[in-house]
């Protein structure tokens, strides 16, 4: 079976589901490839910036319809216990991957994309043209790939990528919990190895995602064990975890997470979301900043199909070149303080002048948010 389209994306997150929503909306036939079922939990921090809400109103979009959780403060402790609090200047919001990705997922059928459940098996580019074969031997042809296929992929080891080659010592797990959280707070708290995120999404439930570094990690038999014996070293994250009730069966995890940099574009495939750079959850951007290289992405394609751009290499170029502009510094910015907050006499440090000095913390906030997101 052939398939003929002028974009396929490989990938249904944020990034793929978003870029298909825009590609569609400006009259591009599209076809998403995505390999697991909608609606799903994911490992996710589940906030977004308010940045985004200016494109979510041009692609019709309207958050409110899931009840998100409204938020517009930020604290941060130390595993010691220093605490500081500081209000977000854009604010944002928390919404569940589940819900997420399948309101997304519905946008895009609506808007005329074709959605794909299959895996994709191996993208050849040849003759200035893509041909991508799935799990069950579709064959598509396509003039553009965009690549939204997540932190990691089979497909990033077919394409040889240099970060798939090393080993990463980061893992991530996340659960949903009934009990008391503030519901206009997202929460940052440190611990020896990782640091842990808290908020609230829709209906009341409290997200609880948390990154930590291999080597502590596997001293412990369990995720319990870890969460017992090391998370819970932070006072702020005990008394959270005391009185919260979990509502999965078990947590959700995933391991070999890579903040290595990454291409931007490979082998004439686009690469968004966390496929072309994942930031540290420390900076809970990483929602937005998928949604964000969406829109540059369907944007410069957009110019490529209107003769704006009138190459390929034109295009590839510009993608490079925007990304940088929009990430780059952000990206840097958080491996540089999560490898700070590593460093526990480095980070109660950091937190004193962050209480001494509350202007600080604004001007971290600012470089690891973007500005509002709308079309030119």
């Amino acid at each position: 079976m052939k398939n003929e389209t002028d974009i396929t994306i490989v990938g249904g997150g944020l990034a793929g589901l978003t870029a298909a929503i825009h590609l569609s909306k400006i009259g591009l036939k599209v076809v998403l490839i995505e390999k697991n079922e909608y609606p799903k939990h994911k490992v996710c921090g589940e906030y977004i910036s308010n940045e985004v809400l200016p494109y979510f109103n041009w692609l019709s979009l309207n958050i409110s319809e899931l009840n998100p959780s409204i938020i517009s403060k930020l604290e941060f402790s130390t595993v010691s216990g220093e605490l500081i609090h500081c209000e977000l200047p854009l604010g944002g919001f928390g919404i569940s991957r589940f819900a997420f990705d399948a309101f997304l997922y519905k946008k895009a059928i609506e808007s005329g994309c074709e959605v794909i459940q299959e895996t994709v098996e191996n993208i050849v580019f040849e003759n200035d043209n893509f041909t991508i074969t799935t799990s069950s031997n579709r064959v598509l042809n396509s003039k553009i790939v965009i690549g939204a296929f997540g932190k990691r992929s089979n497909i990033d080891q077919k394409l040889n990528r240099d970060f798939i080659q090393k080993k990463s010592h980061w893992l991530a797990v996340k659960s949903h919990y009934s009990g008391e959280f503030s519901d206009d707070l997202v929460g940052l708290h440190n611990f020896e190895g990782g640091y842990c995120g808290v908020s609230k999404v829709e209906n009341n439930i409290i997200n609880i995602c948390y990154l930590a570094s291999y080597q502590t990690f596997k001293r412990y038999k369990s995720i319990e064990e870890y969460q017992d014996q090391v998370i819970c070293q932070n006072p702020y994250l005990k008394l959270i975890l005391k009185k919260a009730k979990p509502l999965f069966d078990k947590p959700l995890s995933i391991s070999q997470i890579s903040f290595d940099k990454k291409a931007v574009v490979e082998n004439h495939i686009l690469m968004i979301g966390d496929t072309a750079g994942l930031i540290h959850p420390l900076c809970g951007n990483g929602m937005a900043m998928a949604i964000h290289s969406a829109k540059i992405v369907s944007q410069l394609v957009g110019k490529f199909y209107g003769n704006e751009i009138r190459s390929r290499n034109e295009l590839e170029k510009k993608y490079i070149q925007e990304w940088n502009s929009n990430f780059k510094k952000r990206l840097r910015m958080g491996r540089f303080l999560a490898y700070l907050l590593q460093k526990q006499k480095i980070a109660v440090i950091l937190i004193k002048i962050l209480i001494k000095f509350p202007s600080v913390i604004q001007m971290i906030i600012k470089n690891t948010h973007g500005r509002p997101i709308v079309i030119e």
